[in-house]
């Protein structure tokens, strides 16, 4: 099974855990969190997150999630890259999350670093536009039937 490592700014991370298993996780197994403090020395950090990698790694691979492309805890996880073996995703969300925890049966890394990245863009709403949308659509639909009602 993909291990699976949340590496982030803070606790954000421990808090995305928390709150995606409200919603509905299969398993927590694998799944670990990792907050990085910037003020830390780079060389610690580094270490931190070298530990981390092979601890979740199981045989099959970390998919690594991280908060924010360009920050800490994303540069840090990137000089981890390596083909098979170690993924990462940025843009850290909760669909993100309990997708690529409820996903990892069956799924080698690269899959499952798709699924997360695109569980992730596919939630991603301007909530007002979808609302308006669908306020139109329901206003087009009653006045046709209202038309086929006095016909």
């Amino acid at each position: 099974m993909v291990g699976i490592l949340i590496v982030t700014h803070g606790e954000l991370g421990r808090q995305f855990i928390a709150t995606a298993r409200l919603i509905g996780l299969n398993s927590e197994e694998g799944v670990e969190a990792l907050s990085i403090d910037p003020a830390e020395s780079s060389e610690l950090l580094r270490d931190q997150v070298a530990k981390a990698i092979e601890k979740m790694n199981q045989g099959d691979g970390v998919l690594v999630l991280t908060d924010l492309f360009g920050g800490t805890p994303t540069n840090l996880s990137l000089s981890f890259l390596e083909e098979g073996k170690v993924e990462v995703v940025t843009g850290l969300n909760l669909p993100m999350i309990i997708k690529a925890i409820n996903s990892r049966a069956g799924q080698d890394l690269k899959t499952l670093a798709q699924l997360a990245s695109e569980a992730a863009k596919e939630s991603i709403f301007l909530a007002g536009d979808v609302l308006r949308q669908r306020l139109r659509g329901r206003a087009q639909r009653e006045k046709r039937e209202g038309n086929r009602i006095r016909e």
